[in-house]
This record gives structure tokens, sequence and C-alpha cells, in this order.
């Protein structure tokens, strides 16, 4: 179903991609761009973009655009759904889920992502399911990692 998620600022620099099925390039994310520059105001863009070989699906929150790219027809409201879920994660994990944010908890981002979908399909989307694979970042945890090096080593 979704083949790769891209997280876009609001200038317009892709800051995070994640691919499921497939690597889709970049380039993809042009027909956003022109969409984009074709709308009146920034939350205006279409949710749905048809291109030659994908649909991209977007949704804008805090600032971001979560852009999911599907290569077959699906339920427009169903992917919708799941980019909402994944902003509410990362506001739950993190407090916020602006840019700098995301970047500083990259690797947490990245596992959080790898959970909530399996394949492509939406697999573990509850907050309580999520916390209890993955570890919400504390003070203390960021201070034990930065020491020890785990995080950098993908210790645990």
């Amino acid at each position: 179903m979704i083949h790769s998620l891209f997280l876009i600022n609001g200038s317009g620099d892709i800051f995070l991609e994640k691919h499921w099925k497939s690597v889709v390039s970049r380039s993809v994310c042009d027909y956003f761009f022109e969409a984009q520059e074709k709308a009146a105001d920034i939350e205006n863009v279409p949710p749905v973009i048809p291109t030659p070989h994908h649909y991209l699906i977007s949704i804008y929150r805090e600032k971001l655009f979560f852009v999911a790219v599907v290569q077959s027809e699906v339920t427009p409201l169903f992917v919708i759904e799941f980019l909402h879920r994944v902003a509410d994660m990362f506001q739950d994990y993190f407090g916020e889920c602006s840019e700098t944010c995301l970047k500083d908890n990259v690797v947490i981002v990245y596992e959080l992502l790898e959970e909530m979908l399996d394949n492509g399909f939406p697999l573990a989307t509850e907050s309580n399911i999520l916390k209890e694979l993955i570890k919400p970042p504390t003070i203390l945890r960021s201070v034990v990692n930065s020491l020890t090096g785990t995080r950098a080593l993908g210790l645990h």
C-alpha cells in the first residue's frame, strides 16, 4: 500500500524519508512541489495528487507536510488517517512534532515508522502498544545513551 513517506518542511526541504516496499526517488515530490506552488495558501495543497506512476497523499501538520507515496489506488481517507496517526504519535512521544524535534530523535522516529507499518501496511498504530515496543525518550535515557554511546552503536 504505502511505498514511501517523505517529511517536508515549510521551505520545501525533504528532511526525512522512509521506504518500505521499494525505494521511490525523491523526484516524485516534484509533483507535490508543483501543486504547492499552484495553491493560494500552503494549507490548500490538494491532499491527493495523481502522478503518472504514483499517487501522493499528504497532510499538513505543525508546519510540516507528511507525504505518502502509493503505487496503486487506495482509499485516500485511509492513508490520510494513518498520516494523522503518525503525526499524533510523534506528538505523543516527543511532546511536539517539529522538524528540529524529529531530527533530534531520528533513531526513534525510524523505529516508530518501522513498527507502525509492515511492508507498507499499517500494523501497530496505538500509542500504548508502541510504547511497550519502543520506550519514549527521557532525559535520563538521553544522558545515558550519550555517555555510553549505546544509541550510536545500535544497542538498547
